[in-house]
């Protein structure tokens, strides 16, 4: 850990202590103690020390109730142990709420005493593009300088975080949004950040040198052929056997890597319609834990793919990193 990460205490304020031992670590903490960067190297730091085996982890319950689902994701190491309990609500949206809400219970490793209650939606907009800047640190040229993102959400942004942690290079975003309003303002907020960006088109793939998936999409937003042979593509918007973001011929030519094996066959339909229709062998699969201990050779000729369905070690290794930083450690 840095040590000029948290340079001093900061106040607490009424919504992060509720009086007794439980923390309550707000969504601007979050954001504070644990800046990009610092997320995408305890995602990396929980698969390179060897005692996590994201193949041994429970499966996310999954339960439907009116109006969408609620999502059970528990996970556990020797030092702590933590669940997330979220909802996804397609229409909310349009109520002006997020689509997906929840909270997160980080819990000592030895006693189970409960340590911190932390904002689950800004432990989610964090942890899911720091896992794809994990990937994007070893699948990525080191030169990448044009991102394309689909989607102009909170996790868009926190894709364009996460590439400019990893590839500090980067230079210039094109945005691809449905709704043209939402679409300006993102380009804006990327112009604002220092960023040349614009609005571009599903054909602007072509000129990207990574492009991140961040929408609901049930079917492919581009045609892969496009895509030049160095570029790097994250698609984390579906954990659905039935829902794709990137089409069957990218995943039968890419390097591609994914948090789990049992998972990603599972769940993410950009892998599973490809081993279907007979494009993919299965046992082309890697994994996140083996990319970034070096044991997957990345080919320089063809595209790489990293496809993220979420999963509980990551919300479980970003919140001990919030944890530890807010200047407390395990109780056991």
């Amino acid at each position: 850990m840095s040590p000029q990460s948290v340079s001093a205490e900061p106040p607490r304020d009424p919504l992060e202590s509720s009086g007794n031992l439980l923390l309550h670590i707000g969504a601007d903490a979050v954001a504070r103690l644990v800046p990009m960067a610092a997320a995408v190297d305890a995602v990396e730091a929980a698969l390179a020390g060897g005692g996590l085996d994201p193949e041994a982890e429970p499966a996310r319950a999954v339960v439907g109730v009116p109006g969408g689902q609620l999502l059970l994701m528990p996970s556990a190491t020797a030092a702590y142990a933590g669940v997330k309990v979220a909802s996804v609500t397609p229409d909310n949206p349009a109520r002006g709420l997020p689509r997906i809400q929840g909270l997160y219970l980080l819990l000592d490793g030895v006693t189970h005493t409960p340590l911190a209650l932390l904002d689950g939606i800004a432990l989610t907009s964090l942890r899911t593009p720091a896992v794809s800047g994990a990937a994007l640190r070893h699948l990525a040229v080191p030169g990448a300088r044009r991102l394309l993102v689909f989607g102009t959400g909170p996790q868009a942004w926190g894709h364009v975080e996460a590439v400019r942690a990893v590839r500090p290079g980067l230079a210039h975003v094109d945005v691809v949004g449905r709704d043209p309003g939402r679409r300006a303002a993102f380009v804006e907020r990327c112009r604002g950040a220092g960023l040349t960006a614009a609005a571009a088109t599903p054909e602007d793939v072509a000129h990207a040198d990574v492009v991140c998936c961040c929408t609901t999409a049930r079917e492919p937003l581009f045609d892969s052929a496009l895509l030049a042979p160095h570029a790097a593509v994250a698609a984390v918007g579906s954990h659905e056997p039935d829902a794709r973001e990137v089409d069957e011929r990218l995943v039968g030519r890419a390097t591609v890597v994914a948090e789990a094996r049992a998972v990603a066959l599972r769940e993410c339909g950009d892998l599973v319609q490809a081993v279907a229709a007979g494009a993919f062998d299965p046992r082309r699969l890697r994994t996140l834990g083996e990319l970034v201990r070096g044991e997957v050779p990345v080919a320089q000729d063809r595209p790489r793919l990293f496809k993220s369905a979420g999963m509980a070690w990551q919300d479980l290794a970003v919140a001990v990193a919030a944890y530890e930083r807010r200047g407390a450690g395990p109780q056991g």
